[in-house]
């Protein structure tokens, strides 16, 4: 120990700023504790690199695609261009613009916020160093939100310059000619559509035995994969690492940022790949340490990451709550778009489920629902959606299944426009 390194007390420490630790820091600020917030990026580092900036990226290269490709009777677009310096800067103000809202909430219920680097020396001691100084603190309870970062494909080693993860393609400060996408998860799906609606040569290369998007029924990764080949995506197996693009983009999972953590000191336990195990509470092996989000193993999503950094938060308060979600909704920004909800047909009959599929096409341009359902009792196991405001409809089939919901209840209730089509499937599975 430093002479003169005295201890700060904090009730509540959370590592990592992105949704599982900004949440976690609101919801125990709500809640009357003392919250220090840190960091290594200044707030709202993640959100950049991550899914508003792709969110941000792929609405505006959509409407690109659709002016370029416009079809409506009586109406002409010619001579439409876009400048990707001034869609970088758009994205970033749409980051900046959320940034700042989390900040005034942070501000509001008086969070403190660091820009440093955090790692534990014993089981409710930490050290935090920032670009000024270097601080010990004492914790009641941590929470550790730091994320994953992007796995590299072996021989092919991330340089930030010819081979890129995703955040970083995101951040590409100029527009390439061609490019190599390596991944089959939604991720490199949603690059894919990216890319090739504004113009790129892009090619796609799936691992050996692996289909596109397999976080859905294979149904959906065939639709997807065939609509993007007509937008001009070229799609092949990948057999080696030769004769590849001058950029290459590689989306083939994450491995958690536990390794400085110092999580031994903590008696915080990992699994065999650094990833924290966490009961139904958010609690590691330590019960004072929480943790949520990418970091746990789970599915890498912001909506699960933030819910557990609630969980996490309220059970540090004195309230007792479990992540138990009966349904986690998915969405891939694809052309077409997708999400799912709940339980595939072969995922049900696999758990010994008799189901009833139903599968309503919408129409041949704008995709279809899916619908499985318990034969006996029509209870609601999963649903499907591919096509315009996939990802906003899946919104309502989740509350469906959290509900325990039948196809009676779907069919029964009235729904506004796109939504009628959920309406529509139901009707159809019960003929």
């Amino acid at each position: 120990m430093v002479v003169g390194d005295l201890a700060t007390n904090v009730e509540v420490l959370v590592l990592g700023a992105g949704p599982g630790g900004c949440s976690a820091a609101l919801r125990a600020a709500q809640l009357g504790k003392e919250v220090l917030l840190v960091d290594p990026d200044p707030l709202g580092g993640g959100m950049r690199a991550g899914g508003l900036a792709a969110e941000a990226l792929l609405e505006a290269a959509g409407q690109i695609w659709q002016l370029n490709h416009w079809s409506q009777p009586g109406i002409t677009v010619t001579g439409s261009t876009f400048d990707w310096g001034q869609l970088q800067a758009w994205k970033n103000s749409r980051v900046e613009a959320m940034t700042a809202e989390i900040k005034r909430q942070l501000d509001q219920y008086q969070v403190e916020v660091v820009t440093g680097q955090g790692w534990f020396l014993a089981e409710n001691e930490a050290r935090v160093e920032s670009e000024y100084e270097s601080k010990r603190y004492l914790f009641d309870q941590a929470v550790i939100a730091v994320g994953g970062e992007s796995a590299p494909w072996p021989n092919l080693p991330f340089d930030q310059k010819r081979v890129l993860t995703p955040a970083q393609a995101l951040a590409l400060a100029e527009l390439p000619a061609t490019l190599t996408l390596i991944g089959v998860d939604y991720l490199a799906a949603e690059l894919a559509t990216l890319f090739v609606r504004l113009g790129v040569s892009v090619r796609v290369l799936l691992p050996a035995g692996q289909r596109l998007l397999p976080e859905f029924d294979p149904a959906v990764g065939d639709v997807v994969q065939a609509r993007l080949s007509e937008m001009g995506v070229n799609f092949e197996e990948l057999t080696g690492l030769r004769d590849l693009t001058a950029l290459i983009i590689v989306s083939a999972g994450l491995t958690p940022r536990t390794t400085q953590l110092g999580l031994d000191k903590a008696k915080v336990t990992t699994d065999a790949n650094g990833f924290i195990q966490v009961n139904d509470r958010q609690q590691s092996g330590n019960p004072a340490i929480y943790a949520v989000g990418d970091v746990t193993g789970g599915p890498p999503l912001a909506h699960v990451a933030a819910k557990q950094g609630k969980v996490a938060a309220e059970n540090i308060a004195g309230k007792l709550a479990q992540f138990a979600p009966q349904a986690v909704p998915r969405v891939a920004r694809t052309d077409p778009e997708v999400a799912a909800v709940g339980l595939t047909a072969s995922e049900a009959e696999a758990a010994g489920y008799h189901v009833s599929r139903i599968t309503y096409h919408v129409s041949p341009s704008t995709g279809f629902v899916e619908l499985v359902a318990e034969q006996e009792n029509e209870v609601l196991l999963g649903v499907t959606i591919v096509g315009p405001q996939a990802g906003i409809l899946i919104g309502e089939a989740a509350l469906a299944l959290e509900m325990g919901a039948t196809l009676t209840d779907l069919a029964e209730t009235l729904h506004p426009r796109a939504g009628d089509s959920l309406a529509r499937a139901a009707e159809a599975a019960l003929k």
